[in-house]
């Protein structure tokens, strides 16, 4: 089996562009050109000299001595939080502006949960001379506001998205309508595997960055170019599929995602897809969705704003119901458990997102050969608030 998208836009039976008519312009030029743009020599030469000399990569492959000590097995982080801009959305970023930039448009439009896709955009915008407006749930607005500040430094315009949940959900509902009333001078760069084909596909593109980084730097420490298992924390998914990319299709190589479980999977407050979603169609894709069994979309719930989605990108739902990965849903506590003790055994506070990734050490054993390899997504600044309030410190 192929785990790759095909030349329709699906995984499997996952994926597809399900969209408005008034968008269908914008989607075919994009699918029509994407690749074409982005393998030219060119766009390569100015998206590595940027990733490189802007963005700050390679990013290091670290050791962590103590982890690996406790745990008795070789666990190394893929360490995406010394990106520029503090997480791993940048990569994607700055291919998405490159290939805006190539097409014509002269605004740009994004959605954002934690805020670190919103900081990203509005980040490359900066770079780039471009207008940019990031949507963004108004309970997210509040609990993120370390990044608001950001992107308005930046010059981005936040506006807030003030339906259902207020947060990543509706912030992209948002953005959608606006790229339906704005069709011919706006790129809508989304942050993660989701929305209709060629993003999916597209962001993945851009991410894998990490995954080809990874096959060299384990070839240096541990003498083989792949690890036992890779692990990483899934909302839409998109660190999880830069670090998966190079690794779909080998099968020496075990690929864990992590999702949120909130309060617990049957609690009626989580974002467990994995678990808790049947198939359905969301923001332009088809994929696994929480929702009611009329075919309504359910709330999603966590801690971590980066998770707290409905649904999970269609290369994810079609590695679960592949058996490809395993899925693992962890609980807020146990993520915020582990936010501390990665900060006090390694001195890396972890995005709480993040976080969640590595309560798999807790959840299941591994040999004391075996190369694990964390994605690192993003780092913990954005989160000490919620830190503070939850640990009272």
């Amino acid at each position: 089996m192929n785990y790759n998208v095909d030349e329709k836009g699906y995984y499997g039976v996952f994926g597809g562009a399900y969209i408005p008519e008034m968008l269908y312009p914008n989607v075919a030029e994009l699918k029509e050109q994407y690749l074409k743009i982005s393998e030219a020599p060119d766009f390569q030469k100015e998206f590595k000299d940027l990733l490189k000399a802007y963005v700050g990569r390679p990013t290091p492959l670290y050791f962590a001595q103590r982890l690996s000590e406790r745990y008795q097995t070789k666990i190394y982080l893929k360490r995406e939080d010394l990106c520029h801009t503090g997480a791993h959305k940048v990569n994607n970023t700055i291919g998405q502006i490159l290939l805006a930039k190539r097409l014509g448009k002269n605004r740009i439009i994004a959605e954002t949960g934690a805020g670190q896709h919103g900081v990203a955009t509005a980040t490359v915008c900066a770079l780039m001379g471009i207008e940019c407006i990031v949507y963004m749930g108004e309970l997210d607005i509040k609990r993120q506001a370390p990044n608001v500040a950001r992107m308005k430094m930046l010059g981005a315009e936040v506006r807030p998205a003030q339906s259902g949940s207020k947060t990543l959900k509706d912030a992209t509902n948002e953005a959608i309508r606006d790229w339906i009333n704005n069709p011919v001078d706006t790129h809508y760069i989304i942050g993660s595997v989701v929305g209709p084909h060629p993003y999916p596909d597209m962001v993945a593109r851009f991410q894998s960055v990490i995954s080809e980084e990874t096959k060299v730097q384990l070839m240096e420490v541990e003498g083989r170019d792949y690890p036992d298992h890779v692990i990483a924390c899934v909302g839409g998914g998109s660190n999880a599929a830069g670090l998966y990319y190079h690794y779909l299709n080998d099968s020496r190589v075990n690929i864990i995602a992590v999702e949120a479980a909130g309060k617990g999977i049957d609690s009626g407050a989580s974002a467990a897809t994995s678990a808790l979603g049947k198939e359905g169609i969301i923001h332009g894709s088809k994929t696994l969705l929480m929702q009611t069994p009329d075919g309504q979309i359910t709330e999603p719930y966590s801690i971590s704003a980066g998770l707290d989605y409905p649904g999970v990108g269609p290369m994810h739902a079609h590695l679960f119901r592949s058996k490809r990965a395993e899925f693992i849903s962890v609980p807020d506590q146990e993520a915020m458990d582990w936010g501390l003790t990665l900060s006090q055994m390694e001195g890396i506070i972890p995005a709480i997102e993040t976080a969640h990734a590595f309560a798999v050490l807790d959840l299941r054993s591994f040999g004391p050969e075996e190369v694990l390899v964390f994605n690192c997504s993003g780092r913990g600044d954005k989160d000490l608030n919620t830190y503070i309030d939850y640990f009272k410190l």
